[in-house]
């Protein structure tokens, strides 16, 4: 069947793809216009709608109990709220030319075209998951939808032996490295670079690799994953590098995502350098009036660097969400960019980072000067003071920050955000030095760690 134009004036939003930026453009957009003057329609291929990707590893390591409080809003709230939500559903195929999408149903096999006058596409990402032997043997697991985490966990329960791989060291490899820790796993981490974490420089890499090990996890550096080896009942038994075998009755895949375009390929909309779609400042695709596309498909641009970058996380998806809903409603919005601010943890050790890396600054053709320096997190003679690292990098001559990066235990995470609002307003490290932050010595010494780096750097930069 197919469903067509000619709704009574009404025009018809649809939407490819029901978690954060789907949905919340589909919410935004039903919040300017009411269901007599925009009918919307949204399809998602999996089982649940806007749920949390990022709550994954605390639900499979037990710090969320249950699966049900990863999801905002179940695909019977969204229907109550106007928005035609068809779950199990899959677009196969944009006809720009037609203004329509093919859709079927992921268990019927059943098939339609469905017209649009506004187009919103959030095909998310994909887990990166190697081509080479044994990658989608039983026991061998990715981790990106709630699907995923429910198949992991399944896996878990049944899994006789204790030991566990994790191939990659970011946020994904790191965070379910605890996860299965937490499980009663013995945990091996395989990484192809220097130290674990890429998005920090190595140099604070290495002391999240010394956390790491202090947990009990083994961490393997400079490997290359190159095949996984199954047993005679077919699932996996180890995992090879090139010089050693690890043997694993559960492994697990943390090695990234890429944006998921192929649909958008297909039909001829533009892709950037890292495979994400291409939008203006509104989120509307290049070149398409009526379309638009926001998380993890889409690349950003870096406010620091100036160039496009691809980082695909729920902040940045939700508010893609709300840009693209006020302006498919008829309003208007834009999103600006991003500075690249991401924080993580592994056990009590906090790590964040915003800016531009050392090879990032490199890469764009910025000098820069770079100061490292250790503090705690509240008032040295204050109960519960504990160290902090903190790396800043601020460009040579003019002095504005690039980029800062903590390593540290309670109270270190969150204070990447002072770096995060001074690389927005692209301050300079001499102005961070006067920034009025809240004092007192239970929340930080009467010098915040960050200004401290900050007056380091200063010194640093007017040396030159």
């Amino acid at each position: 069947m197919s469903m067509s134009g000619g709704r009574g004036g009404r025009e018809r939003l649809v939407v490819i793809g029901g978690d954060a930026a789907g949905m919340s453009a589909a919410s935004q957009a039903r919040r300017m216009r009411g269901p007599d003057e925009l009918e919307i329609v949204a399809f998602e291929r999996g089982h649940f709608s806007s749920f949390s990707a990022c709550g994954i590893p605390y639900w499979v390591g037990g710090d969320v109990p249950e699966r049900d409080r990863l999801i905002a809003r179940t695909p019977e709230e969204h229907r109550a709220r106007d928005i035609d939500l068809r779950m199990r559903t899959e677009v196969t195929e944009i006809d720009v030319a037609g203004a329509r999408v093919r859709a079927r149903g992921v268990d019927s096999g059943d098939e339609s075209w469905v017209s649009y006058d506004k187009l919103v596409i959030a095909t998310g990402a994909r887990p990166i998951r190697p081509d080479m032997p044994g990658a989608d043997a039983p026991g061998v697991h990715g981790v990106q939808t709630l699907d995923d985490g429910q198949a992991l966990l399944d896996s878990l329960a049944h899994t006789r032996g204790r030991r566990a791989v994790v191939v990659g060291a970011g946020y994904i490899g790191v965070e379910m490295a605890e996860a299965l820790i937490h499980r009663g796993f013995q945990v091996t981490v395989v990484n192809r670079g220097k130290e674990p974490m890429s998005p920090l420089d190595p140099d604070m890499g290495r002391l999240v690799h010394r956390a790491m090990e202090g947990l009990g996890i083994t961490m393997v550096n400079d490997a290359e994953v190159t095949k996984l080896l199954t047993g005679q009942d077919g699932r996996v038994r180890a995992v090879a590098t090139e010089d050693a075998e690890y043997p694993a009755d559960i492994v697990v895949f943390g090695i990234g995502v890429r944006p998921e375009t192929a649909l958008a390929r297909a039909a001829g909309l533009p892709l950037g350098a890292h495979g994400g779609l291409l939008t203006d400042l509104a989120m509307r695709v290049r070149g398409h009036e009526n379309i638009w596309a926001g998380g993890d498909c889409v690349e950003v641009l870096n406010l620091v660097s100036g160039q496009e970058q691809y980082v695909p996380l729920g902040t940045h998806a939700n508010k893609h969400g709300q840009v693209i809903g006020s302006n498919a409603g008829g309003g208007y919005a834009t999103f600006p960019g991003v500075v690249g601010t991401a924080v993580s943890k592994v056990c009590d050790l906090e790590i964040a980072r915003t800016g531009l890396r050392e090879k990032d600054a490199h890469r764009v053709g910025l000098q820069f000067e770079t100061v490292t320096i250790e503090s705690t997190s509240r008032a040295g003679y204050y109960p519960g003071a504990s160290p902090m690292t903190v790396k800043m990098l601020a460009e040579r001559r003019t002095g504005r920050l690039l980029g800062v990066q903590i390593v540290g235990r309670e109270g270190a995470a969150k204070r990447v955000d002072i770096a995060a609002v001074a690389l927005t307003a692209q301050m300079t490290v001499e102005q961070m030095t006067a920034l009025d932050l809240g004092y007192a010595p239970p929340f930080s010494p009467v010098w915040d760690p960050v200004l401290v780096a900050a007056r380091k750097a200063t010194a640093k930069v007017r040396a030159r």
